[in-house]
């Protein structure tokens, strides 16, 4: 069961940690959500589990529960020494204590056969971590807990204003699942924000987009409204090249704007 709020106050003042905003430290006190993520991670014994933030462990002891071998990043210094006190009780707690952006993956070794990633994101560093493990050996599955704002920009479609590169480049990769929007009132401190339960299944071919494809799709959504013709020929690249000789046979009208362009014709005009 996860730490009650006064149990969660209790332990903080007894580590002697003030949760820091910053670091988007909002610890999960609903034991329902608990159990949610890992219903919807199908959380396994055996499975190989990447926890980013793990905090005061809470989401980690049911990880481990459930029989799972986690890795875990923690950044903070306080809760990476009381998560150690926990990785010294079990063999199935691989801890870094290390910014997630440098470990997005924690230690999880290259040989592993897939993984799995479950975890109470810190709001702060939640895109570029995202940016990271697309760009890296995909999870077989994703729960995150996540800002409400991120995960509508996560799962965004075209046509909408929330859809831009990180919407495409996790579309190309993954199904959206149905998830679960959660009230403030199960962290501690009660966030400023909404938060959502975003569930993630890698498809069964997952496409990730060139290097030059992906630094070109985030130029291009950096001046969303302008026309799609217009901004390929002022990125005067060998890629901006090539895609705008294939808005054709990807049925793109040249003055379409970026957000009007679903994840399925981004790939046309990438793929080789």
């Amino acid at each position: 069961m996860p730490l009650s709020p006064s149990q969660t106050r209790a332990l903080l003042e007894q580590l002697g940690h003030r949760p820091k905003k910053q670091l988007g430290q909002n610890f999960l006190i609903d034991g329902n959500i608990v159990r949610k993520s890992l219903e919807l991670a199908q959380v396994a014994p055996g499975d190989a589990v990447v926890e980013i933030g793990p905090g005061l462990g809470t989401l980690t002891r049911a990880l481990l529960e459930a029989g799972a071998v986690v890795h875990a990043v923690e950044k903070d210094p306080v809760l990476g020494n009381h998560m150690q006190s926990i990785a010294e009780e079990t063999a199935n707690l691989h801890l870094i204590k290390g910014d997630a952006l440098d470990f997005p993956l924690g230690d999880l070794p290259q040989e592993a056969p897939d993984y799995k990633i479950v975890a109470n994101l810190p709001y702060a560093i939640s895109t570029p971590w995202m940016a990271a493990v697309l760009e890296g050996r995909l999870p077989s599955v994703m729960t995150l807990m996540l800002q409400k704002e991120a995960a509508q920009r996560y799962a965004a479609q075209a046509g909408t204003k929330q859809f831009g590169a990180i919407s495409v480049f996790l579309r190309a990769a993954f199904e959206v699942l149905p998830g679960h929007d959660v009230s403030g009132s199960c962290f501690y401190p009660k966030p400023d924000v909404g938060s959502t339960l975003l569930h993630l299944r890698r498809k069964q071919t997952p496409y990730r987009f060139s290097a030059d494809g992906a630094k070109l799709l985030r130029e291009i959504f950096q001046q969303r409204r302008k026309q799609i013709s217009s901004l390929l020929r002022r990125a005067k690249s060998d890629t901006a090249s090539k895609w705008l000789q294939r808005l054709d046979t990807a049925q793109i009208e040249p003055n379409a704007r970026p957000e009007q362009i679903d994840t399925t014709r981004w790939i046309v005009l990438d793929r080789d």
